[in-house]
């Protein structure tokens, strides 16, 4: 409890996370309608008893496909932090571990050349070249945000691979990938832990924001950003259309960042003795 207390925003988030993962879990069981089936007499219907978030421009229940829009945010952000959580270790392990000219073609010309482009440009010509669809988006998230964890990656271990317990293995005769997995992964593993928290939060909007440019999942499947691009033409008339899918996108992006703010603070060792954790 006095964790609690001294970091309620993370127990807010915590408590917004277990709520987005038991909509995406169990939406098959808690929408209250198909999210899929249309209604043209109940179309653009506010909120009431039988429609608890209204209906959208073709009397589809806006409950229903907020509940497994979920669903598809939380199954990109997962896959995609994964994703480029892989890659950029790899190649922040090989830059920063061998250095020299592997350090510089990596380092200089592979990651400033995705660094030249902005990410979100670069998913959305992945995505027009590939055309949309759930892994497509995934792989074009992928891309686009692997270059932040192989940098951070690449910094954190030339600080590690001069620690006098690596010089030691090394002197033991242990091989360059022993050195790597049993010394040098376990003392950089809370940062990427940090950095992969607050990366859900940016694959959760990049992907709201692919698919309100239509460059997302396709429909008739659900998602907050296409839902939010059905409601741009209503937005004065039917603002409940625009709303419940906007706060999910906010509150969902809170959520890893409070989470993300919390774990940074608790595994830094200054923090918590400032803070008394």
């Amino acid at each position: 409890m006095s964790r609690i207390r001294q970091q309620p925003l993370a127990a807010i988030g915590v408590c917004l996370l277990a709520l987005f993962l038991f909509s995406a879990l169990f939406a098959p069981w808690l929408a209250p309608q198909d999210p899929a089936a249309l209604d043209l007499h109940g179309r653009l219907v506010g909120p009431n008893a039988a429609h608890w978030f209204g209906t959208d421009e073709l009397g589809r229940d806006i409950l229903s496909r907020t509940l497994y829009g979920a669903r598809i945010s939380l199954i990109v952000a997962v896959c995609v932090v994964g994703l480029s959580l892989a890659l950029g270790l790899v190649a922040g392990c090989v830059a920063g571990f061998y250095g020299g000219w592997i350090d510089t073609f990596i380092n200089i010309y592979v990651m400033n050349a995705f660094l030249a482009l902005p990410g979100i440009l670069l998913a959305i010509a992945f995505v027009a070249f590939m055309g949309p669809g759930l892994w497509n988006v995934i792989i074009a998230l992928a891309i686009s945000g692997w270059v932040g964890y192989a940098r951070l990656v690449r910094g954190q271990v030339m600080a590690v691979k001069e620690r006098e317990f690596v010089e030691a293995a090394r002197a033991l005769g242990a091989s360059d990938l022993r050195i790597l997995s049993r010394h040098v992964l376990p003392n950089i593993l809370q940062p990427l832990i940090v950095q992969a928290a607050i990366g859900m939060a940016t694959a959760v909007m990049a992907e709201a924001t692919l698919s309100f440019l239509g460059l997302g999942i396709p429909p008739p499947a659900a998602s907050w950003g296409s839902m939010l691009n059905d409601a741009r033409s209503h937005l004065f008339d039917s603002p409940h259309m625009v709303f419940f899918p906007a706060m999910a996108v906010m509150l969902c992006v809170l959520s890893f960042n409070f989470i993300g703010d919390a774990l940074r603070d608790y595994m830094d060792p200054r923090t918590r003795l400032r803070v008394g954790i």
